[in-house]
């Protein structure tokens, strides 16, 4: 924290000086104390979000030792790396195209992290890569798009609200992407679909805004305009939901324009019977009675009755 703070004041204050301090410090990075790697990488983080590393042309070099910190034994090092270069986004935005897919790998190796029994650094990589996003050229996102949203889909589910509400937001930032590549992503979508809908009645708040943006963004890449069109008006973040009624609606959009799908829908949802959630399980067995209640007859002989007379 006092390295930010030192970091935010210098960089406002400390102009022509900071190119020599930059200098003195870069060796400390590579320092056998974890905390003078910490504390420098802080410092550094925070300098990069603010444009005057720019103005010192100091951001390569910065962003070159950011980068270097991603194997450190340390984990805060490492996580703290990953903030500084997605600072870049609000320090130097218009230089995040020009290095996009060096600092989308980044990204992508934060979130596969090994040895992050906790997922900061993964929680960091999220967060930082939804706000580079919207400065990186269509075509370096586009070859990590598929990976990304596989990587982050467990991270719906987590125990971690944060990691739930960050991996969720990412995917809908994700969706803007999908646009003209949408079987690509939109299988994605798909197996993401259930569990956005359930999360909209997720204990956190913070996570159903999430869930509201996300479905939100991908609703156009779904092909069906009444779906596209309730995501668009029911989900607006100032809109309390009426959770039944609109998922009721859901249901029947669903069942119109994807009938195949419903054994599919129907044994994500068994998944969630047994969820930790009260409300997501209660929601769970809701969700499947509407998609029987709405699909065709021909498509309700598809359905396996076994599973849904145990509950498993």
């Amino acid at each position: 924290t006092c390295a930010v703070s030192v970091g935010r004041a210098m960089a406002r204050h400390a102009g022509p000086r900071l190119p020599l301090i930059v200098k003195n410090l870069v060796p400390t990075l590579s320092s056998v104390f974890d905390s003078q790697r910490i504390t420098t990488t802080a410092f550094f983080a925070e300098l990069l979000n603010s444009n005057v590393v720019n103005d010192l042309i100091l951001l390569e070099t910065m962003m070159d030792n950011m980068t270097g910190r991603q194997k450190d034994g340390c984990m805060l090092v490492r996580m703290l790396a990953l903030r500084g270069l997605g600072n870049i986004a609000s320090g130097s935005p218009d230089k995040v195209r020009k290095h996009g897919a060096k600092l989308l790998a980044s990204m992508v190796n934060g979130m596969d992290d090994k040895d992050d029994p906790h997922n900061l650094v993964a929680l960091e990589a999220m967060s930082s890569l939804s706000k580079l996003l919207d400065h990186v050229e269509e075509r370096d996102i586009q070859s990590m798009l598929l990976h990304i949203a596989i990587r982050i889909r467990p991270f719906f589910d987590s125990e971690q609200p944060d990691l739930r509400q960050s991996s969720i937001a990412l995917f809908g930032n994700l969706s803007r992407f999908s646009q003209g590549h949408c079987e690509v992503f939109f299988e994605q979508i798909l197996n993401g679909l259930v569990t956005l809908l359930l999360h909209l009645q997720d204990p956190k708040p913070e996570v159903v805004k999430a869930c509201k943006f996300a479905l939100r963004m991908c609703g156009p890449s779904m092909g069906c305009e009444g779906l596209c069109d309730m995501f668009l008006n029911h989900l607006r973040e100032d809109r309390s939901l009426h959770y039944g009624e609109f998922m009721n609606n859901v249901c029947k959009h669903l069942m119109q324009s994807y009938p195949e799908m419903l054994n599919r829908l129907i044994s994500t949802n068994l998944f969630y019977f047994k969820s930790s959630w009260v409300d997501i399980r209660a929601a769970a067995p809701m969700f499947i009675g509407f998609l029987v209640l709405h699909v065709d007859e021909d498509h309700s002989q598809q359905v396996d009755l076994d599973p849904l007379l145990s509950g498993e």
